[in-house]
């Protein structure tokens, strides 16, 4: 895991204050989600840092009145007009450092909607790796910066049957297949992207970190392969004769806070 309190932390990476927040959260169920949880995942690549990054985070509707108090109490000013309306979802803070904070609620909704409650809390810091994963896997129109992020993971964390150990965490292959067999859509947006990975990383090579633990290439075809591999119900079958001739995925809009 990255040591997050080091001397000589870039000026202006907004890893160290969002990281002081969830770890002061204390037991509240507050997470790093997006590329800052990336970062800590794969503390040893370089990182992809831009001016006026966000802070993402993720917490359970359980806590969120708990979450919300402590967050004020940090000295993050809520949008109380945004909150009020949407803060069963989602929720939009200032942070001291005057960063944007987007808190998503249970689930993180884009392309598809990515039910993040069943392994919340895995990792003392972080969602999931597959979480992670999916949620950067499932971006129809993929940037940049979601590509960095996805080969980042494939480079870093290892292919595991769970969710792997606090000081080692892993993608869990079940917890990836679970969500690709429930949703034909989720199957087909996932396997798409993975598909276009190689051409991807030949087209950018610098993509891959120099430390790279893995292959992403190699990892992301054996996730296809889980992919392909994994039982689907009635539900996903039916939906996939339907095919492409439907749209099988939303375009997230930007909600104005």
């Amino acid at each position: 895991m990255a040591t997050l309190d080091r001397p000589g932390d870039l000026a202006g990476d907004p890893l160290p204050e969002a990281a002081g927040l969830v770890q002061g959260a204390d037991g509240l169920p507050l997470r790093l989600l997006g590329g800052l949880a990336v970062r800590v995942l794969c503390p040893d690549f370089p990182p992809r840092l831009r001016a006026g990054q966000d802070i993402d985070l993720a917490c359970l509707a359980k806590g969120r009145k708990k979450v919300v108090a402590y967050l004020e109490q940090a000295g993050c000013q809520p949008d109380r007009a945004f909150n009020g309306l949407n803060g069963d979802r989602q929720m939009y803070f200032t942070a001291p450092s005057g960063r944007p904070v987007d808190v998503m609620v249970d689930r993180l909704v884009m392309c598809h909607t990515l039910d993040f409650r069943p392994g919340f809390g895995q990792l003392p810091l972080t969602l999931g790796g597959a979480d992670l994963l999916l949620s950067k896997l499932q971006i129809v129109e993929l940037n940049a910066k979601d590509a960095h992020d996805i080969v980042q993971l494939l480079a870093g964390l290892p292919l595991g049957d769970g969710p792997g150990a606090a000081g080692a965490p892993a993608i869990d292959t079940g917890r990836f297949g679970q969500v690709l067999a429930s949703d034909w859509g989720w199957w087909r947006t996932v396997t798409g992207t993975l598909a276009r990975l190689p051409d991807i990383v030949a087209g950018q090579p610098e993509l891959v970190p120099a430390q790279a633990l893995f292959d992403p290439i190699a990892q992301a075809k054996a996730l296809a392969e889980v992919a392909e591999a994994v039982p689907k119900g009635m539900k996903w079958q039916l939906r996939a004769r339907v095919g492409d001739r439907v749209r099988w995925y939303e375009l997230p809009e930007e909600v104005a806070h």
